[in-house]
């Protein structure tokens, strides 16, 4: 493994009991032997209908569920059997980005003491000004105003809130994020700006991103290669442009069919993708 391939699955696959606790149903295989290489500076979308164990793969690479088989490598070092205290301590190279922005947040916490939430597992030593600089510095990183740092989540907009969700995960300097549906539950003009916001975070401090989708235009516009899964398996993967082009599984090209028809619409949002952070209005 090169030195710029950060996080790497290797045969990985995790079960789960469907009924209740006393009294146990079928076991499904919602991942079934997945492996992949995310490299520095780079995006890998995973896709797939609901139920396809897109979601369930990035929550094993992230080691907040554990694997039944396989490996989990950060830097060629496997993590799967990580003690409780010292995959603590890894979770700050690798923050997820959750999907729903408002319930991602307390509703009774002021956004910097949200965003500062992840200093005091892994900047234990600082004191309260410390963490107010960071999450300023972070803040307008993520092109928002420091004088709402003292406000609640529901003052804030659906794009302003997955903003700070974005900061909360930058705070501890990590160097993948796993972005599940992070644009999902927004309009398209602010999905535009949200993932401007992400390209040009990319740019700035080689970040990787695990970027989870339902969407094919906006895993088009963000990522560089794309994983499909059916059925907890991967049944193509590759570059985006060659997988868009030239899909060699049948289901990949279903998933390619079933979108809306290119009339108006797909022009526009196409526009609006295109629109550049620079001219993006803040939301």
């Amino acid at each position: 493994m090169s030195d710029a391939n950060m996080l790497e699955m290797q045969h990985v696959s995790k079960s789960f009991h469907s009924g209740g606790l006393l009294q146990r149903g079928q076991v499904k295989k919602a991942v079934d032997d997945v492996s992949f290489v995310l490299n520095a500076g780079e995006t890998l979308a995973i896709v797939g209908e609901s139920g396809s164990g897109k979601s369930t793969t990035a929550r094993l690479a992230m080691r907040l569920i554990a694997a039944d088989a396989g490996q989990i490598l950060w830097h060629g070092k496997d993590v799967s059997g990580m003690k409780a205290r010292a995959l603590r301590q890894h979770r700050h190279h690798i923050q997820m980005v959750f999907q729903d922005p408002y319930a991602s947040l307390n509703p009774r916490m002021r956004i910097w003491e949200s965003v500062a939430e992840g200093l005091r597992v892994h900047k234990p030593a600082w004191n309260k000004q410390q963490r107010r600089d960071a999450v300023a510095k972070v803040l307008q990183q993520c092109g928002l105003d420091t004088e709402g740092m003292e406000r609640y989540p529901h003052q804030f907009s659906g794009g302003q809130r997955q903003r700070i969700g974005i900061a909360r995960a930058l705070i501890v300097e990590p160097k993948v994020l796993v972005l599940d549906e992070p644009v999902s539950a927004l309009d398209v003009s602010v999905q535009a700006q949200i993932l401007n916001l992400l390209k040009s975070l990319q740019a700035q401090s080689d970040l990787a991103y695990l970027f989870i989708s339902h969407d094919l235009s906006v895993v088009r516009h963000i990522a560089n290669r794309v994983m499909v899964m059916l059925d907890g398996q991967v049944v193509e993967q590759g570059d985006v442009v060659d997988v868009f082009d030239q899909a060699s599984h049948v289901y990949t090209q279903s998933l390619l069919d079933s979108r809306p028809i290119a009339h108006p619409s797909e022009r526009i949002s196409q526009q609006v993708f295109e629109y550049s952070s620079e001219h993006a209005k803040q939301v």
